[in-house]
């Protein structure tokens, strides 16, 4: 590859990366269906059809959003599972981590996941689960560990997902800068949570 095509894909990388996250931006404020190409396009100052040449419908743009959202926080979860951190220090690390991946400012990506799954058309949806599950293994082998040091009454699968519904509720709620900052809201679900 020359230095001149090298660019060229760097620079249709970069371009396909803002389509994401424009997507991502306006699939959280107007929804999926509330999203036209053309208004992902002006965001970022193409023309209508130039989306077309990063990804083949809108459903890939969904896909793609939803993809960007869970491999941007895996590995921070997945390094604090693996960590040498007490359970209740692990298990605060990783709220504080999921709160900055669902509220903090330009992580829209989540967002969309949580509330326009069903606009996923059911093909795209099995690589997206793989990735859920993966996120959700997370979760649940720490609750494990906390559950072991008796500091949960439970690791069930039933109060990881109430315990996530909860904290991804934030994002109808939360609003940077007014009230608790991420880090206090973390110390009091950590308080809320933990035995």
């Amino acid at each position: 590859m020359t230095a001149q095509q090298t660019c060229g894909a760097a620079a249709d990388g970069n371009r396909r990366a803002e389509l994401v996250r424009a997507a991502a931006r306006l699939f959280r404020d107007r929804g999926y269906d509330g999203t036209s190409i053309r208004d992902i396009a002006d965001a970022v100052g193409m023309r209508s059809g130039s989306p077309f040449y990063h990804f083949k419908s809108k459903q890939e743009i969904l896909a793609a959003v939803m993809e960007e959202g869970l491999l941007s926080c895996l590995p921070a979860v997945e390094g604090i599972v693996a960590g040498a951190l007490p359970p209740r220090q692990k298990f605060r690390a990783l709220l504080r981590a999921h709160l900055e991946t669902v509220l903090a400012e330009g992580h829209d990506f989540i967002p969309v996941l949580l509330y326009d799954w069903r606009a996923l058309s059911p093909e795209r949806r099995a690589g997206i689960v793989a990735l859920r599950d993966r996120y959700d293994r997370v979760w649940q082998a720490v609750l494990t560990e906390l559950q072991r040091a008796g500091m949960v009454k439970s690791d069930s699968k039933v109060a990881r997902l109430l315990l996530m519904g909860a904290i991804n509720f934030s994002i109808q709620w939360y609003q940077p800068g007014r009230g608790c900052t991420l880090d206090e809201l973390a110390d009091e679900a950590a308080g809320m949570f933990l035995l």
